[in-house]
Formats: structure tokens, C-alpha cells, sequence
């Protein structure tokens, strides 16, 4: 055994929250293993298939019959420590919806000044894109009117109308003034901010995880020796 993780939920992720806490109660995790490290950048697990998985078995895409809701917030990013969400990609989740059990912890690096200038400019552009394809889906019928007349004029026009209003509801930077601060001495993985669920963080164990996030690995970044987990909910 390598030795405990003490993590706190956030209140502010109540779904997130009320569904770890179920699942641990029920024993759901016990027994799988963390399916999936990556040095410098995380450790996953929460894979149900993985229970007893013999060698060489490809895991990840197991879980309970249900997602969860988005709860992406500003204030919850990807510190090193950091509990999150995995989730299916944006091309066939669009919403954004976690998995209802697996789950990753955050190692991820320490960013100089222009690494992190880069990364809060992508992050702005990244927040920026996503307010304009919601804003675009509320004109869905209107574009589509548009469209089948050709009216090449009218849907440039909106368009534009719609990337100025997405400008203008994202405001300062891309990376706040206290993700800059983290990244930049505790570090983590900010390129994920913004786009996966933060919903709680190590408070004791950090060794442990980086000790896990060094371990030998073989294909699909599964641990070569298996890496079990029990949990137990602290009240």
C-alpha cells in the first residue's frame, strides 16, 4: 500500500459532491485501481471494469448508466491537488457532462511567465468560443431560416453580432491573478481549466500522489503493477 489521500469536496459542486460521496459509501471504488498515470499531469481512476482487470486490459470507459451535469466554476481550477471529473470529449459531449465515476487528481508542472501568458490567451479564446456557440444555438432557428434562403448577408452579419456579444461577456484575462500565482510556484495543469468539472482537492497525501504519478507505466498509461484503491467517507 502506498499510503492515504485525504481529499475535501467543495461545497460549491454540490452534484459532484452528494454523487462522490454515494458512491463511496456504497463501496464502488474499492477494488479499482487508478487506470491511467501520467507523470507530471494526473492520475486517474473510478473505472468499475477495472476491478480485477488482467494485464493488458484496455480501461477507462467504464462507469455507472448516468453523467452528470456540468458544475465548471471560475474560482475551481487544475492546482496541483486538484480533484476533477474525467469526461467524454467535447465532439461527442458538447455539454460538457463528467462521468458518474471516474475521476482524476491533478500533478501537472510548474509554468514560467510566458508559458502561462500563452495559456491564459488560449483559455480567453477558448471561454470566448464556447459563450458564442451557446449564444449561437439560441438563434438556431433564425440561422437556419437564414440558410435556406442563402442569405449569405444576414448570417455574416449575425455572426458578427454574436462574436461582439461574446467579446464583450468575457471579460478580464484568460487566468486570474491567484491561478497565475499557483501555476507558477505549487503548480498544475492549466490548459484544463474551464473545461472539465474541479470539485475538490488533496488535503493530506500529496506524496502519495506524486509517488503514483511516477510509477512505470505500459500501454494506454495503465500502471504496470496494479495500484488498488479503498475509500471511506470522514464526517
Amino acid at each position: 500500500m502506498l499510503g492515504d489521500i485525504v481529499v475535501r469536496l467543495y461545497d460549491e459542486t454540490p452534484i459532484h459532491r452528494d454523487n462522490f460521496i454515494k458512491l463511496v459509501k456504497e463501496g464502488y471504488y474499492d477494488g479499482t485501481l487508478f487506470h491511467r498515470v501520467i507523470k507530471e499531469f494526473m492520475i486517474q481512476g473510478g473505472d468499475p471494469d477495472s476491478k480485477g482487470a488482467p494485464a493488458g486490459k484496455m480501461l477507462g470507459v467504464g462507469g455507472p448508466d448516468y453523467t452528470l451535469e456540468a458544475e465548471i466554476k471560475d474560482g475551481l481550477f487544475h492546482k496541483r491537488g486538484a480533484l476533477a471529473a474525467a469526461r467524454q470529449g467535447d465532439e461527442v459531449n458538447p455539454e460538457r457532462r463528467s462521468s458518474g465515476s471516474q475521476f482524476y487528481i491533478v500533478w501537472g508542472q510548474v509554468y514560467n511567465e510566458g508559458q502561462l501568458r500563452q495559456f491564459s490567451k488560449q483559455l480567453k479564446m477558448q471561454k470566448i468560443q464556447w459563450v458564442f456557440n451557446q449564444l449561437a444555438k439560441e438563434h438556431h432557428d433564425e440561422i437556419m431560416q437564414m440558410r435556406r434562403e442563402r442569405n449569405r448577408a444576414g448570417l455574416q452579419e449575425l455572426q458578427d453580432k454574436l462574436a461582439a456579444e461574446a467579446e464583450a461577456q468575457v471579460t478580464g484575462n484568460g487566468l486570474t491573478d491567484e491561478q497565475l500565482k499557483i501555476y507558477s510556484t505549487i503548480g498544475g495543469t492549466p490548459h484544463l481549466d474551464g473545461q472539465y468539472t474541479v470539485f475538490g482537492e488533496v488535503e493530506e497525501g500529496l506524496d502519495v500522489v506524486e509517488l503514483i504519478q511516477q510509477t512505470a507505466t505500459a500501454r494506454g498509461d495503465r500502471p504496470v503493477d496494479d495500484i488498488e484503491m479503498r475509500m471511506i467517507v470522514i464526517e
